[in-house]
This record gives C-alpha cells, sequence and structure tokens, in this order.
C-alpha cells in the first residue's frame, strides 16, 4: 500500500456524508493531504473540544442525526488514533494504514457513543480504535492467521509486547506469563511457536532443478485432478469388469492357464504355477503350455480394448 492517508470519510453505516466530509476538508484541514506528515501535522492543529462540547455534539448526533457534530467529533480526535496506531509499527505494516484502520475503529465509537453515560470519549473509542488495529494486524501480519479465537488474539498481542529479541522464552518466563494472563503454560508456547515461524513461499522460480523441493510439489494433493481421477476410474475397471469379460472370452483350459499363471497365489505366498507345473497338469510340453498362454494374453488384450 501507498504512504498516502486520506481523512475518515465513511464507514459501512455511511456516518459521514459528503457535504459534511466537504466541509471538514474546507474549515478544519489546509490543502491537500499528499502524504503521511502532512496529515499528522493536519490532524495535530484541530482543537481539543471541551467536555461540555464534547457532550452538546454527542447528544446532537445521538438525537437529532446531526451529521456535522458527529464529524467534529471524529475531526478532534483524529490525533488520537495516531497516537494508537504508533504503538503498533513493529508489525511491519505500514503506519498509514493503521491510522486508516483506527480512523474506522474512531468512526465506530461515534456512532455507538452515549453522552449520559458521563464517560468522556477518548476513553470510549480506544477500544473501538484498537479493535480495529487489531483486527487488521491479524489479517494482513501473516498469509496463514497466527490467532483466530478470542483468547488466541489476546494471547498473540500480550506475547509480542513481553518478548525481548530473538531469544525463546524460558520455562520459568512461560509459566509467569501464563499465570499472568491466566492461560495453560501448552498456550503460551503454542502461541509463542506460531509468532516464531515464518512465512513459507508454496511456489518459487525454479533453478537447476529446485523444482521438486518447493512446498508446492509435496503437498498438492493430485488425487482429486481430473484426469488422475478418469484414470483412476479406467484402471478399476480395468481390473474388474474388463478382467472378468477378457476370462470369459477364453477356452477353459486357456483360462485355467491364465488364472494359475497371474492371478492365483500358492498356500506358500509364492507367484502362480509354472510352466512345468502346467504343463504336468495337463500332459503337455511346457513350450505348448507357454503358446497357449501367449495366444490367450493376445485374445484378452482384444477384449480389454473396449475398456481403453
Amino acid at each position: 500500500m501507498c504512504n498516502e492517508i486520506t481523512l475518515p470519510t465513511t464507514t459501512s453505516e455511511s456516518l459521514v456524508p459528503a457535504r459534511a466530509r466537504a466541509l471538514s476538508a474546507k474549515s478544519m484541514l489546509p490543502g491537500a493531504l499528499g502524504n503521511l506528515d502532512s496529515y499528522i501535522q493536519a490532524v495535530n492543529r484541530i482543537p481539543l473540544l471541551s467536555q461540555a462540547d464534547e457532550t452538546r455534539l454527542a447528544t446532537e448526533y445521538r438525537e437529532q442525526n446531526n451529521l456535522d457534530a458527529a464529524r467534529e467529533l471524529i475531526l478532534s480526535h483524529l490525533r488520537l488514533v495516531v497516537s494508537v496506531a504508533r504503538n503498533y509499527m513493529g508489525y511491519g505494516l505500514p503506519h498509514a494504514d493503521l491510522i486508516q484502520e483506527g480512523n474506522i475503529g474512531l468512526m465506530k465509537a461515534v456512532k455507538r457513543f452515549d453522552p449520559r453515560q458521563n464517560v468522556r470519549l477518548v476513553s470510549y473509542a480506544i477500544h473501538w480504535i484498537k479493535a480495529e488495529i487489531h483486527e487488521y494486524i491479524l489479517r494482513n501480519w501473516r498469509m496463514v492467521k497466527v490467532a483466530t479465537t478470542k483468547a488466541q488474539r489476546k494471547l498473540f498481542f500480550n506475547l509480542r509486547s513481553h518478548k525481548q529479541g530473538i531469544q525463546p522464552f524460558t520455562p520459568d518466563e512461560i509459566a509467569g506469563l501464563a499465570k499472568e494472563l491466566n492461560v495453560k503454560c501448552e498456550e503460551v508456547t503454542e502461541m509463542e511457536r506460531r509468532l516464531a515461524g515464518g512465512d513459507i513461499v508454496l511456489e518459487t522460480r525454479f533453478e537447476d532443478g529446485e523444482e521438486s523441493f518447493a512446498p508446492i510439489a509435496y503437498l498438492a494433493d493430485s488425487r482429486t485432478e481430473p484426469t488422475a481421477v478418469l484414470a483412476s476410474r479406467q484402471s478399476d475397471l480395468l481390473q474388474t469388469e474388463g478382467l472378468a469379460d477378457a476370462l470369459k472370452s477364453l477356452d477353459t483350459r486357456s483360462r485355467r492357464i491364465i488364472e494359475a499363471r497371474w492371478l492365483h497365489v500358492q498356500d506358500d505366498g509364492s507367484g502362480g504355477l509354472t510352466l512345468h507345473d502346467l504343463a504336468d497338469e495337463f500332459g503337455v510340453s511346457a513350450e505348448r503350455i507357454r503358446q497357449i498362454e501367449a495366444s490367450a494374453m493376445k485374445k484378452m488384450r482384444g477384449t480389454l480394448l473396449h475398456y481403453t
């Protein structure tokens, strides 16, 4: 993503309409904001609201749906988002993107803020700002999510804040963190392992025959690949219906020779009968048995052509 940042203008609930956005850009922020530094300087110049003004604006928005009041509440707290987002720059994600996500959380907070609770918006909004930034980090920090449940997310950010350097936690440190965070030691160990593991590229630029060492080469499941499925079905058909029909096409002696030579296993686990064994059984020479076998195999191949 680029390093540019724009004013928080809308949410999925369309909190601030186009008219209010235009008014905010003209009256509160000078000129076009082309980069992050200009944006931060601009929002720091926006005056803070007194508690009385904050309560009045929040009441107007809540009771009268005054969107201009909501705009002023949002703009006066943009510096808070910048401050909170700065604490999450250690994840390798753009500061501008963290601020944008925090702005979404701020707008959600303004929409839900109740001035009758006698709580300042800054205290209420921090939760929503952090929640949106946390969600953004978990979506983008790794291609594969390292935390999915609420407990894992809490553990993820707590371990990141406690981690010093690249050395793994000692057993005593794991026990202490588990007690402090009210989780099992195994959960701390598992999350530390996930944090330490890096992303693996499934496909790389293959050079000098390295294709077979890429994960995509041994992780791919070819069993459901269409041509493999068709080949498997054809093989099964050949070994069942095809073989049965091919054997039916033979006379009794030829069928006995083929079955004894290729389809039967002796009691001692060895293969089928030898040519000499069958020669003794039928009272002919071993060469004659070989000729009958060759003729039968040729006839069976002709029958099996219908299954290919």
